[in-house]
């Protein structure tokens, strides 16, 4: 075990180069996420690990493939990394990770069933000062072990774990590395990535907005406002009825679109009992818009009858553009 932890921490020091290089504000993070099973099943390999530049999938590895696959677009960029060796240096990983997962079912005699481990670690810079690091664990979804840069040592956070603490602090040199790591190579890595990546990150997509409705003609009406290809990921969907903020019945959340951008929507009930339907409309605000945009549910069709279902399209407030 102690071999692997100096290969390791030895390929960690090879990662980029360490002199500090102009970027931006930010901020700007780098970011790994490793999973382990100790029964992969038919998807989900025994080992896998996706890297992250801010809230972009930066590349792919797992114990089938065992290469470091990277991502669009970073794929599209000459000159990036050097995949091969990023390919050997998560086949070191993949080999320290699965055999401490081994040795905490050990630990615990969990023999039976299938056990998680998961790891993730990474750096943040913030005006080209590193503004933040993180290494931790965790083992069926329970805190495991977690290193603090500032002692240095790896803290426990579980009985298992003091075995693990004593086999990654066997020599002084890999709690030194750990440190170095997450406060000199990780940052290098990730200003270096910038130089390539800093305008794909820094992009601004504005969403796509559409209400659609469902209901009883006359009666309550369901209203949904949907935003769609927005990037970055902060927004803000309201409706709004007589200048108030409305509460909402679902929605809020923000997720993957699956093309590198996100979607989001609010739902709620309005009944003609509220006032007039087609008052109502939806406040948006996303850091690519000028200014909020507002679009009004259209309500009533032009033949006085409401659709029970379909989307209508889209309006702006008078005054107001995207």
């Amino acid at each position: 075990m102690d071999t692997i932890v100096s290969v390791l921490l030895s390929l960690l020091l090879l990662l980029g180069p360490a002199v500090p290089q102009e970027t931006q504000a930010g901020p700007y993070s780098l970011s790994f996420f490793y999973t382990g099973l100790s029964r992969p099943r038919d998807g989900f390999p025994s080992f896998q690990a996706t890297a992250y530049l801010n809230d972009q999938d930066f590349f792919h590895y797992d114990s089938e493939d065992r290469k470091a696959i990277p991502q669009y677009p970073w794929s599209q960029m000459e000159g990036l990394e050097d995949w091969e060796k990023e390919s050997e240096l998560q086949k070191a990983r993949e080999k320290i990770f699965m055999a401490t997962l081994t040795d905490i079912m050990d630990y615990y005699k969990d023999k039976e069933g299938s056990h998680t481990f998961q790891g993730m670690f990474g750096c943040e810079l913030r005006n080209d000062k590193n503004s933040g690091a993180f290494w931790r664990y965790a083992y069926d979804g329970r805190n495991f072990i977690e290193f603090n840069k500032e002692i240095p040592a790896w803290v426990p956070q579980d009985p298992a774990a003091l075995i693990t603490k004593q086999k990654w602090e066997a020599e002084e040199v890999y709690v030194l590395r750990a440190k170095a790591y997450l406060e000199e190579e990780c940052p290098a890595m990730l200003r270096r990535f910038l130089q390539h990546g800093k305008t794909y990150l820094d992009r601004q997509d504005p969403p796509s907005v559409s209400i659609t409705s469902h209901g009883t003609p006359g009666e309550t009406q369901t209203l949904k406002c949907r935003a769609d290809g927005f990037y970055p990921r902060e927004i803000e969907l309201h409706w709004i009825h007589g200048g108030d903020t409305q509460e909402t019945e679902s929605g809020g959340d923000v997720l993957p679109s699956g093309n590198s951008t996100y979607q989001s929507w609010v739902v709620m009930s309005a009944s003609r009992q509220d006032g007039a339907l087609d008052s109502y409309s939806c406040r948006v605000k996303h850091s690519s818009l000028a200014q909020p945009l507002t679009v009004l549910w259209p309500g009533a069709r032009a033949d006085g009858s409401e659709g029970s279902q379909g989307q209508e399209p889209p309006h702006l407030l008078a005054g107001e553009t995207s």
